[in-house]
């Protein structure tokens, strides 16, 4: 076993001479790597570094901090299970209390000595049975070398913000940014905002811009399949009782977990549950346009589930009072600081806001990641992601990939999936072995998705949606699965990854 590192080799830029060692590197400190490194605690485990490109833990939750940023899952169902957390203020929690949550446990687990916060993994390679990392710091200057057994991607697929390209964006004359980059200065009072897109992000964005006195123009590329948020705070009463009877903390926390189960039938296409669904959308929608002109405009043409489902009680109320003026085509193009959506009209703003989504098929760390055969997972997934167990990459001995192919969920809380992988690496970790996985089983396990996914709405009918890559038309985002299913299905990658076959 490695020695562990020590404080002083923690430090944020330190240039040193020499590779130092540490059994596994942590590469995100979100809630993935949080979870990975909880789970290597708990296997008793304490050789570890995590690697933090920002100056802070929090991951998307620190970088998302746009007026209205709110988690959509229920916030007892999105903490970590080994943390939870009866103080939440909201049925939703705001970012800035996640990101404050995500803080305080790693505080309370002693995890603040294993970050590097301001080191970015530059390149990391496998040769001679582990992982040599080069690193930099802020600027990118070189950071020093670590050399590893095990390497723990957990870098998310919310990092890099997806930018369209829009003729004469470049050359507007006012802010133009991403909504996870948002400008903390910016004076939202009086300016004129356009807010492009309208998923998630961008329908809890329009309607707080106008609460706020700006004169906001959403452009709408593709309508949102909508359904109340049924948001509230909590009483002091109930968390009181959450806090004094962890017990009816976990018994919330397990109907919100069955909830959230039943929903993947209506998300993955069942007709009875899609259509009641689809149901409730259209009557929130009804109730809250009555402009039947407007409400159409509003109404998506495609399979309920297709894409995210969102959640909002004050979109449609703020569209059909004027509060936010809906722009029902795409921006095609600007002139100086006048927008010109495809249906031709002309909206001249201050601002723009682009609320665009993420670079998520395609993970912005694979092209720094080099396996044993010298090639990069970005050119190992040129043809869309691909795994065993949405975890483990044939070629890629002791990568453990969080939050990456396949893990993602529709239906209920992603950080479920998070604590499973987790879960999973710590086990093949403590064996200190060189785990591989084989190119039969990944394209079995690649297989396998494809037929879950057969006949959903995420793959089949014309809807384009951000679960599916673009490339090969391949659902490589999204578990196609319940919670319970990845759970079944890990353990028996597990079993199968340590036949003596597949360890040296």
């Amino acid at each position: 076993m490695s020695e562990p590192i020590a404080r002083d080799d923690l430090g944020p830029g330190t240039v040193r001479v020499g590779t130092v060692r540490v059994g596994t590197v942590i590469v995100g400190a979100g809630f993935a790597g949080i979870a990975a490194a909880l789970a290597l605690k708990a296997a008793g485990d304490d050789d570890f570094v995590i690697l933090e490109r920002a100056d802070a833990v929090g991951g998307t939750w620190r970088d998302n901090v746009y007026p209205g940023v709110a988690c959509d899952v229920p916030a007892h169902l999105y903490g970590l299970s080994s943390h939870p957390w009866p103080e939440w203020s909201r049925t939703f929690a705001p970012g800035a209390e996640i990101r404050a949550y995500l803080e305080r446990v790693v505080a309370s687990e002693g995890l603040d000595r294993h970050l590097r916060l301001g080191v970015a993994m530059a390149s990391a390679a496998w040769a001679d049975g582990g992982w040599t990392l080069s690193l930099s710091a802020g600027g990118g200057d070189p950071a020093g070398d670590l050399r590893a057994r095990s390497l723990v991607l957990a870098a998310g697929r919310l990092t890099e913000p997806l930018i369209p390209e829009i003729p004469g964006l470049e050359a507007f004359p006012g802010p133009v940014f991403h909504s996870a980059r948002w400008d903390e200065s910016l004076r939202i009072h009086n300016a004129r905002i356009a807010v492009v897109g309208t998923g998630a992000s961008a329908i809890q964005l329009a309607p707080e811009l106008a609460r706020r006195g700006a004169d906001v123009r959403l452009f709408q590329r593709t309508p949102a399949w909508i359904v109340p948020r049924r948001d509230r705070a909590y009483a002091r009463a109930e968390q009181d009782g959450w806090r004094t009877d962890p017990a009816s903390l976990a018994a919330l926390r397990d109907e919100l977990y069955a909830e959230g189960e039943d929903r993947f039938a209506s998300r993955s296409g069942d007709p009875v549950a899609a259509a009641e669904a689809r149901e409730v959308a259209l009557r929130h929608l009804a109730r809250h346009v009555p402009d039947p002109e407007l409400r159409a405009a509003l109404t998506p043409d495609y399979a309920f589930g297709c894409k995210r489902v969102v959640l909002s009680d004050d979109f449609y109320p703020a569209i059909a009072s004027g509060m936010v003026t809906l722009e029902p085509s795409a921006l095609a193009r600007v002139e100086d600081n006048v927008l010109v959506s495809a249906g031709g009209a002309r909206h001249e703003v201050d601002i723009v806001v682009l609320a665009t989504g993420f670079e998520a098929a395609r993970q912005p760390y694979a092209r720094l990641v080099t396996g044993e055969d010298g090639i990069s997972l970005d050119d190992h997934w040129r043809d869309g992601m691909t795994s065993v167990g949405s975890t483990l990459v044939h070629g890629f001995p002791n990568l453990f990939v969080l939050n990456g192919p396949n893990a993602s969920l529709g239906h209920s809380s992603a950080v479920l999936i998070m604590e499973e992988q987790a879960a999973f690496a710590a086990s093949l970790i403590a064996r200190r072995e060189t785990i591989r996985v084989t190119e039969d089983d990944e394209r079995a396990y690649t297989s396998e998705i494809a037929e879950r996914a057969a006949g959903t709405p995420w793959t089949s009918g014309t809807c384009r949606n951000w679960y599916t890559d673009p490339r090969s038309g391949r659902l490589t985002l999204l578990w196609p699965g319940t919670v319970d299913d990845f759970r079944v299905r890990l353990s028996e990658v597990r079993a199968t990854i340590l036949s003596p076959a597949l360890t040296a």
